[in-house]
């Protein structure tokens, strides 16, 4: 009889423990952490297409994103998601002449354009339109991809993008194995 109990009790402990386990992961994934997969190449060469990265889903709660971060958008219409840089915050004016990108009136570097900049000089062609003076609404953010050629993005399609559309910030690819790095 007491052998019985053991079995029952051991079973029921096992149950118990995958239970929490199952649980743990949903909240894991629901609420701190997801994986997304990276797709075209908006985001060259900062992050390329098939790349798997980690969003931290906590930066959302708590409203505070940074200009340069990595961040992922739901695309609302189409359930797609989009991959961008943020790049006005809420009540900037942003504005870009001749590939110089100015916020609030002071310019601003754009360092992790040098290669893609490089390619578009090479070519003959501005890497981002002149646009703006735009001022971001509040509760919006300006974003762009790091392939300025080739991004759909706040110039081009997207607009502002209202701050509740924002998942996460990208904080590191964990997939392919040999190029796991940080994003942000």
């Amino acid at each position: 009889m007491s052998e019985k109990k053991s079995k029952k009790s051991s079973a029921f402990e096992w149950i118990k423990a995958i239970i929490i386990a199952v649980g743990l992961a949903l909240v894991i994934r629901i609420f701190l952490f997801e994986p997304y997969l990276v797709e075209g190449a908006s985001m060259n060469p900062t992050l390329h297409d098939g790349e798997r990265l980690f969003v931290n889903k906590t930066i959302g709660f708590t409203n505070h994103f940074n200009r340069g971060d990595i961040v992922i958008i739901n695309g609302e219409e189409n359930g797609l998601h989009y991959v961008k840089r943020i790049v006005g915050l809420p009540g900037d004016t942003i504005e870009m002449n001749d590939d110089v990108l100015t916020i609030n009136g002071e310019e601003v570097e754009e360092e992790y354009l040098d290669e893609n900049r490089q390619e578009a000089e090479q070519i003959g062609l501005l890497l981002t339109d002149n646009f703006g003076p735009q001022e971001i609404p509040e509760g919006n953010y300006f974003v762009m991809g790091d392939n300025r050629l080739n991004s759909m993005d706040s110039r081009n399609g997207l607009g502002f993008i209202d701050e509740a559309r924002i998942i996460g910030r990208s904080e590191f690819v964990f997939f392919p194995i040999g190029e796991i790095r940080r994003t942000n």
